[in-house]
This record gives C-alpha cells, structure tokens and sequence, in this order.
C-alpha cells in the first residue's frame, strides 16, 4: 500500500486539533495495528515490510516502524522523487496531484533529518536543546491541522514535538508552543504574524521552511503576510525552502526565483489534471432550479456521502438549511464560522453522522475524507484549478468517486474552460422525472442587490 493519509479513523488514539500537543512520546498500544493484550516487544513493527529498494528504506528506523505500523510500504511517486532530495538538503518546486501523498513527502525527511541532528548534538554535547527547526505554513485551519495529525502517525516512536498555529482558538498554547520551542510548527500566515508582534515569537533556529498549497495561498491573497514572515525569518542561505503544491501556477514558479535557492523542480506526470477514478457529469440547470435538482439527485442516486461546493458562504448557509428542512442531515463550512463549529461538521461528517457536507473552498484543500463517494459542484468554479481540487476530495487512493456540476446558463463559459483544461469531455445529462421548466417554492437566496436594498438606510437625514 501507497502511503496517503485519510481518515483519522484509523487510529484509536485521536488529539483534538484545536490543542497543541507537547507529548514527548506515542505509546506504542496507540498503533492502529497493536494488540494491548500481549508484550510490548511483540507489538513493535518490523521494518522487514519495507522493501530495500524504497526510499522509505533510506529513512531513520524510527519513522520505518511508524509507516510500517500505519500499514504502508510503498512509497507514492511524489514521496518516491522528492524525500531523497530532501534529505540531500535541496531548495524543491514539486507539484503532485491531489491525494497522492504531498504531506508525507516533505515531513518524512525532515523528521529524518531533525532526528538525525538529534542524535548528533546528543553524542557530542549528551543532551538535546529544544529548537524549532522547521515551519511548515498552510492556507487554511484544517489543513494545518491535518499536518498536524499526520505528523502525530508518522512520528509515534520519535521524541518529536508538533504543534499546530492558526486562528479561532486562543493563543496562549500557541504560545507555550514558542516558548517550549516544539520541532515542528505547522501555521497558518495570517495568526503567525499576529504572534510575530509578540517579543517571545522567534524563530532563530529555523532550517526547514515548507509551502503547503502554496497556489492557494496565493489565491486567497495570502502573498503579502508570506513575504512578511520571510523577512523575520533566517534568511534563504540557512534554511532549506520546499514548495509542495497540486498545481504551478505562473506566479508560484515566478515567486520561487525569489525564495528558492537553485530547487530541484518535480512535476509528477498525470494523463489529467484530475485524479483518475472520477467520473464527471454536468446537469444544465436554471439557477433557481439548483436547490431542487440537488434533493432529487440526492434521493434517486441513492448519495450516502457527499461534499458540495458553493459560490459563497451565504449560499453554503442557505443551501444547508435548505437540506435539513428536506431531512437530510447537513452541516456546513465556511469562513464564517468558528473553528470549534468547523471542526464539529468536519467530525460529524467523517464519522458519518451527517450525510452532507456544504462548504466554500475553504475545505476544497487538504481535507481528507475517507470514502466520499460524489462531489457536487453546486456552483461552477471560477478557476480551473479550483475545480480540480473539488474533484480531488473523491476517488481517493485508487477509489472510484463522481463529480457532479451543476450549469446554469450565465455559468457556461466557466463550464467550458474546465472541460478543455481537464481534456475530459465531461457528460451533459438530465435526470430522470425531473421538470427542468418547474418553479421553486422559495428561492434559495435573495439577489445581493435585493439585500442591499432592503436594509434601512445608514446616517440619513430625516
């Protein structure tokens, strides 16, 4: 088995993501394949499953045991191309397909790596002073704090520390997480710079820097605080910068001429720019209409799991509270939000407790999902890439998933991009015992405009 991360059900020891885990050590009954009843010694995974010719095989043994009691062998192509060159020390540009693997491409060798200064610095001076040496920054809460869980898988017989920095939670652990200076720091820019304000926020022994969907970041403005946190940082000379993206816009290869030193660039071929499994469908549909075609889909393919996408967070609010008067069990996503209620739908959606989930593109990335069995586009993306990344979140590991779009007739020309981008010709279907020319009975949202309209009238004169 390939080495791609889902669900965290899979593990029976789970940290709550909000908190910042200063563990010094997994207990080895927390291996999803121990058995607690026997001796700890027979529990220990071998590493004899890990074929000598695998670049796991380059790997500290303590990280082997981990993968090995995770349950996988074989190294994805992107971890296959990229964690020896890591491991060499090299400035890297690499760009991978969703779900194949990114995560653990860039934190396999640098948890080596840190291991191996370890164990160094304790032969030579016989002991350890703790340094965060690697900050990994991330677009969004979840993804920051799904690094952050699979760090917890990998690094389950190592000494090493992780902690997750982002916004909607208190600061004050975070702060701990400075000053007990974990090995790991996976961020979000935007918190990072507030703690950046703060005089105990330093990062003076900073050798890894990581990028994490780097052109997402990009897309949601986030250039600017980046090159802020670049110059608090050590400067390019003394660390070493990774860029792990699925796609390479122009501007993240223009923007890594200015940060990278002499990277090693590593594209994984793929026949599509999406996932393979997926099976893409379009329905034409009048906008006002989109609400209605949804449940009748839901109901008639019969869709126990499903992530659908929406334009904006108020139609993703809408959209589900839509959903639960029809009783389906809906929960929703998006910026508005609080982390705890994020996390809420996030959990009750994995484990099965809604049916669907409704989100903006704040979940289109890095949000594993085990077994989503259909994506809906509720709303055509505007970028390509965006779409690619919606498709991304099904047929995971070789599964087999289906994205639906829904087009409306203003949406068309998007339409049209994404398919001649994907050079897939996506199937335009209508389905069955469906009235196309029906009236809704309430519209899903009233027009901004009309929103405007109505609100009372701010400072006017009487």
């Amino acid at each position: 088995m390939s080495i791609r991360f889902r669900d965290s059900r899979r593990q029976k020891s789970q940290k709550n993501i909000t908190k910042i885990d200063l563990t010094k050590k997994t207990e080895i009954g927390s291996c999803p394949n121990s058995i607690n009843n026997i001796e700890k010694t027979i529990d220990q995974p071998s590493n004899n499953d890990i074929h000598h010719t695998s670049v796991f095989s380059t790997l500290h043994p303590d990280l082997q045991k981990s993968i090995t009691c995770i349950g996988f062998t074989t190294p994805t192509p992107i971890q296959q191309k990229t964690i020896h060159t890591v491991i060499q020390g090299s400035d890297m540009i690499a760009s991978s397909q969703t779900g194949s693997g990114k995560t653990a491409a860039f934190l396999l060798p640098i948890m080596h790596r840190i291991i191996a200064s370890h164990e160094r610095e304790k032969k030579n001076t016989g002991r350890i002073t703790p340094r965060t040496r690697a900050l990994i920054l991330a677009p969004t809460r979840e993804l920051a704090a799904q690094i952050c869980q699979h760090f917890h898988d990998l690094a389950q017989y190592t000494n090493l520390r992780c902690a997750a920095i982002f916004g909607g939670v208190s600061m004050i652990p975070q702060k701990t997480a400075f000053l007990k200076a974990v090995d790991i720091m996976v961020a979000c820019p935007g918190r990072l710079l507030d703690h950046f304000n703060q005089s105990y926020a330093k990062l003076p022994h900073l050798e890894y820097l990581v990028l994490d969907e780097a052109d997402r970041m990009l897309d949601m403005g986030f250039l600017p605080d980046i090159k802020r946190i670049l110059k608090v940082l050590p400067s390019n000379a003394k660390r070493q910068t990774l860029f792990f993206s699925a796609t390479l816009p122009a501007p993240i290869v223009a923007l890594s001429k200015d940060i990278l030193n002499n990277p090693v660039a590593v594209d994984i071929e793929r026949p599509h720019l999406t996932a393979t499994g997926i099976e893409h469908k379009a329905f034409r549909v009048n906008d006002n209409l989109k609400q209605e075609l949804l449940i009748n889909i839901l109901d008639q393919y019969e869709i126990r799991s499903a992530i659908i996408f929406t334009r904006t967070k108020h139609r993703s609010k809408r959209l589900a509270q839509f959903l639960e008067r029809k009783n389906v069990a809906t929960d929703f996503i998006n910026g508005n939000r609080s982390q705890i209620q994020r996390t809420k739908a996030l959990k009750d959606f994995r484990n099965g407790k809604v049916r669907v989930l409704v989100a903006t593109d704040i979940a289109s990335r890095g949000i594993d999902v085990e077994a989503v069995s259909h994506i809906i586009n509720f709303d055509v993306p505007h970028v390509v890439e965006d779409y690619v990344h919606r498709a991304g979140r099904t047929a995971r590991a070789n599964m087999t998933g289906y994205s639906y779009t829904f087009v409306s007739a203003n949406e068309l020309k998007d339409f049209c991009e994404i398919e001649r981008a994907i050079k897939i010709p996506i199937e335009q279907v209508k389905l069955e015992n469906f009235d196309y020319n029906s009236k809704p009975d309430k519209p899903l949202e009233i027009p901004i405009a009309q929103r405007i309209a109505k609100r009372p009238a701010l400072n006017a004169k009487r």
